[in-house]
């Protein structure tokens, strides 16, 4: 496997494990973890996606980031810490 397919792996894992955490009850989607987990993996799969040019999973998964930012931003302070 290239690094581009390794990476990608990894940022999928990621963005999967914030899922899983989320379903289960685990990660609140108001929690930071459970954004710094999507806002990494979509920026690693970003990386890899541009790595192997697919461009459709390039544009999902900087928009995927930059909601995450967002969204961690947002959070008040208490729970940003």
């Amino acid at each position: 496997m290239s690094a581009a397919d390794w990476a990608g792996s990894l940022g999928v894992a990621l963005l999967l494990a914030a899922f899983f955490g989320n379903a289960i009850g685990r990660l609140p989607s108001t929690s930071r973890p459970y954004h710094v987990l999507n806002a990494v993996g979509a920026a690693i799969a970003a990386w890899a996606s541009w790595r192997i040019g697919f461009v459709p999973f390039v544009l999902l998964e900087t928009v995927w980031c930059l909601v995450a930012v967002v969204a961690l931003a947002r959070l008040p302070s208490e729970v940003r810490r």
